[in-house]
């Protein structure tokens, strides 16, 4: 039995793992009606997925207090780890197939996130979009922390998240996708001048365009398709 994560350190993460991702809902493709949603939290993405598109959102989730919430309103839940889930031979007689699939925020807090996104990106129809979001560890607060300061934060949220066992750049990211058999596509980037955020974000758009950008990345999502 996983026990359910603290009230204290849920309301912490709240702003990174219970918010409908606007950015994540802008590459899932509106004629999705089938859509896989890997370490679903509380289901905010694929509550506000359903209710844009009529979709129906299967989430696997590790969480208790998370699955119990997201169970009220997605269409299944299935709580248990992502490592074990990915292992079991009656994956595809379980779940079906779907033509989306959404991977926001978890694959970098696993062991094996090369098998696992593989495993289940297999569910996939062919030609099917996944679209997946990762902390961009690229980003220049790295360089600071760890060139300058000389150490490695634990934070409850963001690139150090203390939960976090892997770490990507965009190649990396390409890699992880191409590995799973998911083609890139599309890339969304949050441009951010700070980890937590300013309300002078807006103006960091303008560094997309220059050599910065791998530095100011946050986070990057991205669109691939299922050959």
């Amino acid at each position: 039995m996983i026990p359910e994560m603290s009230t204290a350190l849920r309301s912490s993460r709240a702003f990174a793992y219970e918010n409908p991702r606007p950015d994540v809902q802008a590459l899932v493709p509106e004629c999705a009606r089938r859509i896989l949603d890997l370490g679903c939290s509380s289901g905010a993405v694929g509550a506000a997925l359903k209710a844009r598109q009529g979709a129906e959102v299967v989430g696997l989730e590790l969480d208790p207090g998370y699955a119990a919430d997201a169970a009220l309103r997605l269409d299944r839940v299935v709580e248990g780890d992502l490592e074990a889930l990915a292992s079991r031979d009656d994956l595809a007689a379980d779940l079906g197939r779907f033509d989306c699939l959404v991977a926001a925020d978890v694959l970098e807090h696993l062991r094996d996130p090369w098998t696992v996104l593989a495993r289940f990106a297999a569910l996939l129809e062919p030609g099917a979009t996944a679209v997946v979001s990762l902390p961009n560890v690229r980003y220049w607060d790295t360089f600071w922390q760890v060139g300058w300061k000389g150490s490695w934060p634990r934070r409850h949220e963001g690139i150090f998240d203390a939960t976090h066992l892997r770490w990507f750049t965009l190649w990396d990211a390409y890699e992880l996708l191409r590995g799973a058999g998911l083609e890139p596509e599309a890339v969304s980037r949050q441009m951010r001048f700070a980890p937590q955020g300013t309300r002078w974000d807006r103006l960091a758009r303008r560094l997309e365009r220059t050599p910065l950008r791998p530095f100011f990345t946050f986070q990057h999502v991205i669109a691939a398709r299922r050959g």
